[in-house]
């Protein structure tokens, strides 16, 4: 058995309790680092294991960034400045997170964006462009629409974009769409 060094814990322990984590799923080595030394493990205990683990290859940080953005933005419809931030906060540095966030397309986020807005345009009620209040109720819908895209990470534009061209296709009316006013 390894001697306990500065309080909270052996090597092994520390190896044990970041295996444990990554087998949920994959971690950055900052999100590692601070799980070490909330439960007590010393700094050089920490360094030493996952210097370990960094090279059979178990703690990648250029790999997490690409797993976590193809991830999130498949699955949870993130788009590039939420991703951004999520790997920030996650301690990926700069470098990777832009090679990880290279990989998606201007084109593809903007059909992530329709088929986010396609879908909740399912559950959302287009007013009668002959009711009176069509034009409120429209643009209650588009700020509904734009601020969820807003919220997962796309920008301003594209959000508006997309939530424009996807009530055209609905047949509302927006001729008179003014960008600003929903920003």
């Amino acid at each position: 058995m390894e001697p306990e060094q500065d309080g909270g814990g052996t090597e092994a322990q520390a190896k044990d309790v970041c295996l444990r984590l990554l087998t949920d799923r994959a971690r950055s080595r900052h999100e590692l680092e601070t799980r070490l030394a909330k439960k007590g493990f010393s700094a050089a205990i920490a360094t030493a294991v996952l210097d370990r683990l960094a090279a059979a290859k178990l703690v990648d940080d250029a790999a997490f960034a690409e797993q976590w953005v193809h991830s999130r933005h498949t699955y949870a419809g993130k788009g590039k400045n939420a991703l951004s931030r999520e790997l920030r906060e996650k301690g990926v540095s700069p470098e990777h997170s832009v090679a990880a966030l290279d990989q998606i397309e201007p084109e593809d986020e903007r059909e992530r964006a329709i088929e986010l807005v396609r879908k909740k345009c399912r559950t959302v009620s287009l007013p009668d462009s002959a009711d009176p209040d069509a034009r409120a109720e429209r643009d209650k819908v588009v700020r509904r629409l734009v601020g969820m895209l807003a919220r997962r990470g796309y920008s301003q534009g594209m959000a508006f974009a997309v939530v424009k061209e996807q009530l055209d296709e609905l047949g509302a009316e927006t001729e008179d769409f003014d960008g600003e006013r929903y920003g």
